[in-house]
């Protein structure tokens, strides 16, 4: 499995990337994508959406299951992956293509806390 060390992590299995202008991008694991098989429909909430930190901000749907989607850092949506109406692209490209939401985080101290690639690899037991 990938787990890029640029990234950090979070035991609901979203990773964030921070942006060149503040902002991060959120998308779900290589691990996840796995875990729920093949991906059929993302529903997310829309821009300008405010989440608390673990609110949830969607729904991504699988062959055999439905699951939440946490935000890991409180903030406000900037911007939707329109390329998601082509769900698939979670599978085969989890931290590019199949990217989730941007946040305008509140406070980027938030970001301390998430795991780094190291230690998501232990908690998912890689």
């Amino acid at each position: 499995m990938n787990f890029p060390d640029d990234l950090r992590y979070t035991s609901d299995h979203e990773w964030v990337k921070v942006l060149e202008d503040g902002t991060v991008r959120v998308g779900i694991t290589d691990f996840a994508q796995s875990e729920l098989g093949d991906v059929v429909f993302v529903e997310l909430k829309p821009v300008g959406t405010s989440l608390k930190k673990h609110e949830v901000f969607g729904t991504v749907e699988a062959v055999k299951t439905v699951a939440d989607l946490y935000a890991p850092v409180a903030g406000a949506i900037t911007k939707v992956n329109e390329a998601l109406d082509a769900a698939e692209v979670v599978n085969t490209s989890p931290y590019d293509e199949g990217w989730m939401i941007e946040l305008a985080i509140d406070d980027p101290r938030q970001l301390d806390v998430l795991m780094t690639a190291e230690e998501y690899k232990q908690t998912v037991g890689e």
